[in-house]
């Protein structure tokens, strides 16, 4: 995805950024292939009724109200329906990073100052100073978000939010009785496995199985099953959390 040039809008200030993508999908790329040949396959459209290939442009776009009937729109009249102001970050308001659950979190993106900007520099001390973060509503190619704008030691992070009728969360959780001793062990427990968040460290262990295998077979090597660990299940909570300290310490 190339950058995207944008305007913070903060009451009427207006801050020129660039938006650039933080997150890289870093998955092995497969092609599927015609198993007999081993040649790629080609996806056509291909319309039943009328038993022919089509082209983009015989395309165009259908709700379905009723079962088979739909109603039609084509690139017209879906473009009469784009929002202005695509190209702006409208701040709506300030709230509390914690009041936002982590669910409601997308895709993230860092703000760049086009040029040395006094306005983005004082932006980003007034979110630090202040402790928030600001809610904003934008356009991202064609789709338009809500969106959090906050102060990182990076700069500006917008992070676009789902809607809420897009997160499914359950009713509120009801906690049952805990036992007093099984609460101490499993604080103990967590105290002896505390740590730091170092994500340079962590790294996808499948991913890199599939690039070894890839070069195993390049070099003509069988690919090996992984041995699994054995896992030993406790079904007495007690015991296991005094055996699960015992092998910690």
């Amino acid at each position: 995805m190339p950058n995207i040039h944008s305007n913070i809008s903060f009451a009427l200030v207006n801050i020129p950024v660039i938006m650039n993508p933080i997150i890289k999908n870093n998955d092995t790329s497969f092609n599927q292939l015609h198993k007999k040949c081993e040649n790629r396959i080609r996806y056509l459209k291909y319309c039943p009724h009328c038993k022919i290939n089509l082209k983009e442009a015989d395309i165009i776009k259908g709700y379905e109200f009723e079962k088979d009937q739909y109603l039609t729109f084509d690139k017209t009249e879906l473009n009469k329906l784009k929002l202005e102001n695509e190209k702006i970050i409208d701040v709506v308001s300030f709230v509390s990073l914690d009041e936002i659950d982590p669910s409601y979190y997308e895709k993230s993106y860092l703000l760049e100052p086009e040029t040395k900007s006094k306005a983005y520099y004082l932006f980003c001390e007034a979110l630090k100073k202040t402790k928030k973060v600001a809610l904003a509503k934008t356009i991202i190619g064609t789709k338009f978000y809500y969106c959090i704008l906050r102060f990182t030691i990076y700069g500006i992070i917008l992070t676009t939010l789902y809607f809420d009728e897009e997160v499914k969360l359950p009713d509120k959780f009801n906690m049952g009785k805990i036992n007093p001793k099984e609460l101490d062990l499993a604080i103990e427990l967590i105290n002896s496995l505390k740590g730091k968040f170092e994500p340079d460290k962590y790294k996808d262990e499948y991913q890199e199985r599939i690039k070894k295998a890839i070069d195993d077979k390049l070099n003509g090597k069988t690919i090996k099953t992984s041995k699994k660990k054995p896992q030993v299940q406790v079904n007495d909570l007690m015991k296991a959390l005094e055996k699960s300290l015992k092998i910690k310490k």
